[in-house]
């Protein structure tokens, strides 16, 4: 069951949306709650402070310890000698704990009043000390016990000796409003986190639905085969209509290389059945009549067959993605030793200019460029080939130029196609199987270079093959 929850997108982001919000709102609300608590623990301080200096002010100011005026229940005070003996307290102070002493009832209002010669209003002087000193307690005044901040403010050099006034400031209103608010977050976070949690939801499922109209589709293209099918792109400018313009670019790109690799195999298999009929009848013939074997026909459509093979063997090596040798080759020394071999060329090949250049690749398939290039010249030609190697900004150039017919401008692309022959006049034998130009353009590109076709100076067709110098 937690697999099936997490294993969509829609629940894995909800949780994820719910999670980041309640951890930002426990440390929200923690900051709040201190914030509130500092504060309003702040504000009793204050009122505290102010309370026990109005009374430290009225002691300096000449007033008897038994003649304040201590009857505010707001703020309970106690007023504490130099031994810690309570001396005057707030009326109808029952009990407290936390200031400077326990005892509710001061000690002057035990003693003998003739002790009182009636002249202790009249006697002033003293000095309030500048600090002042907190601490919490509780305190229970006319019956009513509540909890308090109390300020300790000291009075030195009075009629009375070294005093210290303790006055409270109710915690009453800072514990409801932090109860209040920490009521209110218990009950509105966990909403919040459901409201967060459900719109998450609602909200990705509809952003995902496109996604899974392509899934849908894409499941279909795979049991049908069809390949011309398309998924649905939706009309916006998002990431999922990107996804689904590059899964069609891909489809299009795979209907591609199927339809290419189906014709490639039934050329293949159109190319190979006429020499393998005709070497078949030839072997029936001799069988039947030794003395009629063509033996130079059966050798010359075996030696076809051979070519043929080998041509589609690296056509599939290619198709199948394989790397050229990662190997330093001069085009000019190439081009010297290759032609030296040639020795039954129909027509003269002649080097025009071979400036060293050099490139990385494999030898081999280079080798196999070129022999395609000056064969396909070969074929076309009228009285002979030039063949030239350069650099040229940074490139290395090799052209191979004959005197034929040319190529027409608008078949200059066609005829690099796989099984292309422009002259379907001519026999199979003198025009090839229509894989060499297919083969040249494959290898080069996996070079990293291009080859292309334009007319020739003397009138013929002038391949170019440009790669990366190095």
């Amino acid at each position: 069951m937690r697999r099936r929850l997490l294993g969509s997108v829609r629940s894995r982001a909800a949780l994820a949306a719910v999670l980041v919000v309640a951890v930002a709102l426990v440390a929200a609300g923690t900051a709040v709650l201190l914030a509130l608590r500092d504060n309003l623990g702040e504000q009793s301080s204050a009122d505290a402070d102010s309370a026990a200096r109005r009374v430290a002010t009225s002691l300096v100011s000449g007033v008897a310890p038994g003649g304040l005026d201590l009857d505010d229940e707001d703020h309970p005070v106690q007023v504490v000698d130099d031994d810690g003996r309570l001396i005057a307290a707030t009326e109808d102070l029952e009990r407290i704990s936390g200031a400077g002493t326990d005892a509710a009832k001061p000690v002057a209002a035990q003693r003998d009043d003739s002790d009182d010669d009636g002249d202790d209003d009249s006697r002033g002087g003293g000095k309030v000390s500048g600090s002042t000193d907190y601490s919490d307690g509780s305190a229970t005044v006319d019956g009513d016990s509540a909890d308090y901040r109390f300020a300790e403010v000291k009075v030195d050099d009075t009629a009375y000796g070294d005093l210290t006034v303790y006055a409270g400031a109710s915690l009453t209103a800072e514990q409801s409003a932090v109860t209040t608010t920490k009521t209110a977050m218990l009950i509105g976070f966990p909403l919040l986190l459901v409201v967060v949690g459900t719109v998450t939801y609602l909200v990705t499922r509809r952003a995902l639905r496109p996604v899974e109209g392509i899934r849908a589709e894409m499941a279909a293209i795979t049991a049908s085969q069809d390949l011309g099918r398309r998924v649905p792109q939706p009309d916006t400018h998002d990431e999922v209509a990107r996804l689904a313009a590059t899964t069609n670019e891909t489809l299009a790109a795979l209907q591609e290389s199927v339809e290419r690799q189906r014709r490639f195999v039934a050329d293949a298999s159109h190319e190979l059945r006429s020499p393998i009929a005709s070497l078949r009848t030839q072997l029936e013939v001799g069988a039947a009549h030794p003395e009629l074997l063509d033996v130079p026909g059966a050798v010359e459509d075996t030696v076809r067959l051979q070519e043929l093979a080998a041509d589609l063997l690296l056509l599939a090596r290619l198709d199948a993605g394989e790397r050229p040798a990662d190997t330093g080759v001069d085009l000019a020394a190439l081009v010297r030793e290759e032609l030296s071999q040639r020795t039954g060329d129909r027509l003269p090949v002649t080097v025009e200019s071979a400036e060293s250049a050099q490139v990385t690749g494999s030898r081999g398939q280079l080798a196999r460029v070129l022999g395609n290039l000056v064969d396909n010249a070969q074929r076309h030609a009228g009285t002979g080939v030039v063949v030239a190697v350069g650099i040229e900004g940074g490139e290395a150039v090799l052209t191979v130029a004959d005197d034929g017919a040319g190529v027409p401008a608008e078949e200059r692309e066609r005829i690099f196609e796989r099984f292309v022959r422009l002259d379907d006049a001519r026999s199979r034998d003198g025009g090839g199987a229509g894989l060499g130009l297919a083969i040249a353009r494959d290898v080069t590109v996996r070079h990293g270079g291009t080859l292309t076709v334009r007319a020739a100076p003397q009138g013929g067709a002038l391949f170019e093959l440009r790669l990366p110098a190095g």
